[in-house]
Parts: C-alpha cells; sequence; structure tokens
C-alpha cells in the first residue's frame, strides 16, 4: 500500500482528487475523514495541511504527497521533487497599498513586509540587494497594511481578487508555483513499482489534457500536404471515405499548436473537421 498525503481542503485538494480520480482509481472522501483508502488501487489517501506534507514525506510518514512548489522550496525541501504536475499554478508576489507611489523593488528599502513565506521573500530582496523587515504571520496576511503592521505584503496570488478587494496592488513577482507531487527518498521495491503504476497513469492523462483528437475529410490529391500537418504520435490515420476521392485523416494536436493548425488545414482543402477531447494517451 502507497500512502499519499494531499492538501485537506482548497483548491489543491480539489485538483489533486480530481487527477486521481481521472487516474482511474476510486475512493471515499468526506470531510470528516482525515484518510481513506483506494477501493481498486493500493493506495491511501492522507488530508492534511499544505505546510505539513514536505515534513511527513521526508520523515516517512506518508510516501508520497502533492503539494505547492512555493511550500516545498519555503520548507527547503525541494530536492523531494518527483514530478511537476501543471495544476493549482499560482504566484506569490509582493504587493502594497493601491494609494501608495512604487516604482521599483528598491522601494522597498528599510520597509515593513508581512508574508508567510519569509525564505522566498528574504531570497528575493537578497537578490536585488534590498533590506526589509519582513514580519512572518500565518495568515490574513493581506490586512497588514491596513492595520499598521506593514507597508508591503508577499502572499500567494492566484486572479489578484483578495489583493483588490483589499485595496492593494501587485508590484513584484516573488515566485511562480505549480502542484508537485514528491516522494520520500527510501521507498522499498513494492512501493516503487505502484508510485511507477501512478506516475503512468498520471502520465496518460497529462497528456491527455494537452492534446486534440481530430478527424477531417481530405480530397485524395491532398492527402498527403494535409497529413504533413498531422504528424499525430507517429503518423496521420487515413482511410478511404465512401464518396469517391476522399479520405478521412485521424491525428492528435498539440493544443498549443491546435488553432494555427486547424486554420492551415482548411486553406490545405480540409472539409468536415472534427474536434474530441481525449481522457488518456498511452505513448
Amino acid at each position: 500500500m502507497l500512502r499519499i498525503a494531499i492538501q485537506k481542503s482548497g483548491r489543491l485538494s480539489d485538483d489533486s482528487l480530481n487527477l486521481i480520480r481521472e487516474c482511474g482509481i476510486s475512493f471515499i472522501s468526506s470531510s470528516l475523514k482525515l484518510k481513506t483508502e483506494s477501493t481498486n488501487f493500493p493506495l491511501e489517501i492522507l488530508f492534511l495541511r499544505d505546510d505539513d506534507i514536505p515534513g511527513y514525506v521526508a520523515d516517512g510518514v506518508a510516501d508520497i504527497g502533492i503539494v505547492g512548489e512555493n511550500v516545498l522550496v519555503e520548507e527547503g525541501k525541494q530536492d523531494l521533487t518527483v514530478e511537476k504536475l501543471g495544476f493549482s499554478k499560482c504566484r506569490l508576489s509582493l504587493a502594497v497599498p493601491k494609494a501608495d507611489e512604487y516604482n521599483s523593488i528598491a522601494d522597498l528599502e528599510g520597509k515593513n513586509i508581512a508574508t508567510s513565506y519569509p525564505n522566498l521573500l528574504q531570497d528575493y530582496l537578497t537578490k536585488h540587494g534590498v533590506t526589509a523587515h519582513i514580519h512572518t504571520i500565518s495568515g490574513s496576511v493581506e490586512i497588514a497594511p491596513s492595520i499598521g503592521l506593514a507597508e508591503a505584503i508577499c502572499d500567494i496570488v492566484s486572479s489578484g481578487s483578495t489583493l483588490i478587494s483589499n485595496g492593494l496592488r501587485e508590484v513584484e513577482r516573488v515566485f511562480s508555483s505549480q502542484a508537485v507531487l514528491i516522494a520520500n527518498d527510501n521507498l522499498d521495491e513494492e512501493k516503487k513499482q505502484i508510485l511507477e503504476k501512478l506516475l503512468f497513469r498520471v502520465h496518460a492523462v497529462q497528456r491527455a489534457q494537452r492534446a486534440k483528437y481530430i478527424v477531417l475529410n481530405v480530397p485524395n490529391d491532398q492527402v498527403e500536404s494535409v497529413s504533413q500537418l498531422l504528424p499525430g504520435i507517429k503518423a496521420p490515420t487515413v482511410m478511404p471515405l465512401a464518396e469517391e476521392g476522399w479520405s478521412s485523416l485521424h491525428s492528435v494536436v498539440n493544443e498549443d499548436d491546435f488553432w494555427e493548425i486547424i486554420e492551415k488545414l482548411k486553406e490545405a482543402g480540409a472539409q468536415g473537421i472534427l474536434v474530441v477531447p481525449i481522457e488518456k494517451m498511452i505513448v
């Protein structure tokens, strides 16, 4: 049995549980339970505070975990990273009151800054040659300027709406973060094999999220030129249609190139283009 630690609530928890489900792993979750077991995969899920996860994994209480990269680096345990997962993206940013003048990071020289991430903030200030007074607080960082605790804050930002609602504006990006999978260095052979099976499923889900399956009809004299636009995993699948002189091409397109390729396909004579989401993709 492999034991995985995830955040017990919040966006990262939801995204982590969705990934596990998309990997075909079934379990029963409840806000009242701090752990649960999968019914079809050798996995036990622990629901923990996000900043406790790196320590639990490092100590072997949990075998693996999903945690924000910002928490991992703040705790100095980035060596535990196995895989960047690409979801729950956010940034650690400096913010000041809207009415305050701000020209550069040098404006924070000698100022008070409130944060829950003193190590990441200190690294950033040192890099830019700025000396400031860091006040470490565990929550409600946005209120610090309005109560006179600090002239600026350094906190996690996703949409920026929380800053706006508290009369703040983002002025510096300190660190970009996303969810990462971490693992204990001393897993036994059985647990390593389970982890490999889990990663196999994760990679299949990730590939599918970045790709589109497309089907299109092409005149036979255009099959070769259109095929050059659709390499697929190896090469497009070409199938004859009932209508003479036409073929159907099937392929996979990277989402980043999707719209540019669609325009080129239309220009090359493709018709009846069908775009289908991919649930899993194994190569």
